[in-house]
């Protein structure tokens, strides 16, 4: 007779963590409006009573799960800053960061739950929030760099760009609109095939 299998339990930092990437599907799909605390215990399969005592409320949990997507973007940045730092004002030191970029933004998730944290501003904590994260993801860029203020703004409008057409699912419908895809082609350069897959 085979032996049972032993069950292990989870602990509450993989709980949390499941918890947490279920809100950000939920959060993604639906927006913040759009999804509720029973949406998303519905989707990491626990109860609805369960999340409110993880995390207190929906805005609280939407702004965690916003940080985590915000926090894995200045840490994709990171390993290229040295680089940039050596030529600043330079278009070429630029663009393995803006590849690294466009090529995490596959990631649909957190692109979506990134695009709802900032059309979120009404939302006195989520607004808060996301202006926080701005000024940081500015200030890391400047400080790691030492690039001049116009030159952060260009490649912050240029993300910015990247994440509207990605929410758009542009590089997917490219091909019916010669301007868009000029415009996809522009933005994307080598990474628009796979911008465009399907994930």
């Amino acid at each position: 007779m085979a032996s049972p299998v032993k069950q292990t339990r989870m602990s509450a930092t993989e709980r949390r963590e499941l918890v947490l990437a279920a809100a950000s599907r939920a959060f993604a799909r639906d927006g913040y409006h759009g999804t509720s605390t029973d949406a998303v215990a519905r989707e990491a399969g626990v109860s609805q009573p369960y999340v409110v005592r993880m995390f207190g409320s929906k805005s609280r949990l939407f702004a965690d799960v916003f940080d985590r997507a915000m926090r894995r973007i200045m840490d994709t940045f990171e390993p290229y800053f040295d680089d940039v730092a050596a030529a600043p004002e330079n278009d070429e030191s630029w663009l393995p960061m803006g590849i690294a970029y466009a090529e995490l933004l596959e990631d649909r998730d957190l692109l979506l739950v990134m695009m709802h944290g900032f059309t979120s501003g009404a939302n006195p904590e989520i607004g808060a929030l996301a202006r926080d994260w701005m000024s940081r993801l500015y200030t890391q860029i400047r400080t790691r760099t030492g690039c001049s203020p116009e030159r952060a703004r260009i490649f912050i409008a240029n993300g910015m760009l990247l994440n509207t057409l990605l929410a758009m699912q542009v590089p997917e419908h490219a091909g019916q609109d010669p301007a868009l895809e000029e415009l996809a082609v522009c933005a994307f350069g080598s990474t628009l095939d796979a911008a465009g897959s399907e994930n």
